[in-house]
Formats: C-alpha cells, sequence, structure tokens
C-alpha cells in the first residue's frame, strides 16, 4: 500500500491499464511530455511514447472526434478536457455522438472510451474554470459518470472505467490533487455504480461526491463531537450507474437525509437521490431530505466569495443539526 496523491494516482491507474493493454491510448492538450496543465499524466509519455500518447491542439471538438473515432476502430481511448468547462465547446460530440452511437446502431458499434476532466471549483480559478458539471453528465442517456474522491478510488475506479465497454466520463476534481491517500499496489479495480459507505450513523445519512466527502467526513466528526449526532457518511463515487440500493439501506437505518453537492442546486444529484428516496422510503423518513448545494449563480473569483458559496462544514453541520433537533 503506497501513500499517493490524487494526481498521482490518475497516472497510476492510466499506467496500469496502458501495461496491460496495448490498445489503451492517451490523448490531450498537453499531457504528452509536460505531463498535464494539473501534472496528473506525468511519466506516461516517457513509458509509452508518442505513439499512445499524443499532444493535440487546442481543440476540444478535435480531441473527441478523435476518440470517437480511435474507439470505433478497435482502440480503447482516454481523452482529456483540460477543464470541465469545456464540455461546453464539444456538447454536441459528447451528447449527440458518443453517448448514442451503440444504441442507433444497435450494438454493432460500441465505444469504449474515458473522457477525462478537471472538474469543480475551490482552486480561484474563476466561473467559466470552475464549475462542477458532472449533473449535466448525468441527465444524457448512455453515459458513464464517475467522480472520485479518494486517491484510491481514482487509481482504481479509473481502471475500471477504461475497461468498461461504454464511454466514462471521468470527473477529476482540481481541489483534491495535492491531497494523499493511501493507494493499494498492483492491479486494482473499484467496480463503477458501488458507493463506499466510509462512515456508518444512527441519526442521520449525508451522500457526498467528490470535494464533498472529505468535507462530510469532517462535519460528522464534529457532529458527533460537539452535538452528539450520529452521521453515517455515503460516498456515492459515481452518479451513473448510482448505487440507489447503498444509499436506501443507510437512509433506511437512519431516516434522515442529507445530500452535500458541489453543483448548484437547481438540478443537482441531490434532487435525483431525494426523489428516489421520497419514492422507496417516505413512510420511514423522520423528516425533510435537505439538501446543501452551491446557489445557483456563477462561482466567484475573489478568494472569500468563492468559499462563501461552496458547501462546507458548518454549512452541513447547520443543516443536519436543524434536520435532527
Amino acid at each position: 500500500m503506497a501513500q499517493l496523491t490524487y494526481r498521482d494516482a490518475v497516472a497510476a491507474g492510466m499506467a496500469q491499464e496502458m501495461r496491460r493493454d496495448p490498445t489503451v491510448v492517451f490523448l490531450g492538450e498537453d499531457v504528452a511530455a509536460a505531463g498535464g496543465v494539473f501534472k496528473a499524466t506525468v511519466g506516461l509519455y516517457d513509458e509509452f511514447g508518442p505513439d499512445r500518447v499524443r499532444d493535440t491542439p487546442i481543440s476540444e471538438q478535435a480531441i473527441l472526434g478523435a476518440a470517437m473515432g480511435a474507439a470505433m476502430t478497435g482502440l480503447r481511448p482516454i481523452a482529456e478536457i483540460m477543464f470541465s468547462d469545456f464540455f461546453a465547446v464539444c456538447w454536441d460530440i459528447v451528447a449527440n455522438e458518443i453517448a448514442k452511437t451503440r444504441y442507433m446502431t444497435n450494438g454493432q458499434v460500441s465505444l469504449p472510451l474515458v473522457i477525462r476532466s478537471g472538474n469543480g471549483g475551490g482552486s480561484r480559478f474563476g466561473a467559466q474554470h470552475s464549475q462542477a458539471v458532472e449533473n449535466w453528465a448525468m441527465a444524457i442517456p448512455g453515459l458513464k459518470v464517475v467522480a472520485p474522491a479518494m486517491p484510491g478510488d481514482v487509481k482504481g475506479l479509473l481502471a475500471a472505467a477504461i475497461r468498461d465497454p461504454d464511454p466514462v466520463l471521468f470527473f477529476e476534481q482540481k481541489s483534491l490533487y495535492a491531497t494523499k491517500g493511501e493507494v493499494p499496489d498492483g492491479e486494482h479495480i473499484v467496480e463503477l455504480g458501488k458507493a463506499n459507505v466510509l462512515r456508518e450513523g444512527a441519526d442521520v445519512t449525508i451522500c457526498a461526491l467528490a470535494l464533498t466527502v472529505p468535507i462530510a467526513l469532517k462535519a460528522a466528526e464534529t457532529l458527533q463531537s460537539e452535538h452528539g449526532i450520529s452521521a453515517a457518511v455515503v460516498d456515492l463515487r459515481s452518479l451513473v450507474p448510482l448505487d440507489t440500493q447503498t444509499i436506501l439501506e443507510q437512509v433506511g437505518k437512519t431516516g434522515r437525509l442529507v445530500t452535500v453537492e458541489e453543483n448548484p442546486r437547481l438540478c443537482g444529484w441531490g434532487a435525483e437521490i431525494a426523489s428516489i428516496v421520497a419514492d422507496e422510503l417516505f413512510w420511514k423518513l423522520d423528516g425533510p431530505i435537505v439538501r446543501v448545494t452551491s446557489p445557483h449563480i456563477p462561482l466567484a473569483a475573489a478568494n472569500n466569495l468563492e468559499d462563501a458559496m461552496l458547501p462546507n462544514e458548518q454549512k452541513i453541520i447547520e443543516a443536519v443539526t436543524r434536520l435532527v433537533d
């Protein structure tokens, strides 16, 4: 078991699969000798060479068009869109072509490709480079959507995404790149669509994703030590497929649900989970479902305003104590 940063775990997951499968290739802006703008792919070019690790022009449409074509011819491409905000530039290829090709060809053409992207706020990049857009992706049938919080999950989920026969959007939270955690040595796979219960609890279930997972864990510790509230914390890990079984089991035990999402409030993933829980567990709930989100406005550039907009420990504590009291 090694201690790796989140960014190093990205390279570890990709290297694992590139060593195993010669059809895995990687392309994107400044991903080769430069090791990526976030330094998440350092060493791949040196090990696998220019045929399998390729720099591209600054064109998101070209990157994904090339990746789609490569997947159609039998390769397993990994494409990097530097900032997830830039999906807006190439959304037609993602939503109308990549997501629908397998269905529209009756399975004759599959697209086993992964699109990696730096996602979310907290890193002072401003409104056009700080959006959390996983809710965009989960609204499109035909795409799998993954957003890890822990370095070990980064490696394992990325490897699983590369092996998957369907297109996977893999969102890496930029503010987590420097965080460290245990990452298993050797081959490591984490099944897509399996949430991870990081903390058991009796009074309330907190569902979190990516950036909000470590924040939720800290809030749960404070809730226990200062308020005597026992909170379960569930790291969703992926939104499509969504592990509804684990969510329902945990909420069934506690009778209360709080979702903590970086997305703007309107149409965030927490609303979908709230709908599922209300449908399945309405009579077992001991209070309303509560969502802690970012407000439905562009993310601020000023440090203090950005911090005020994003979910934080205090917001979670206030939401939980109101619900439980």
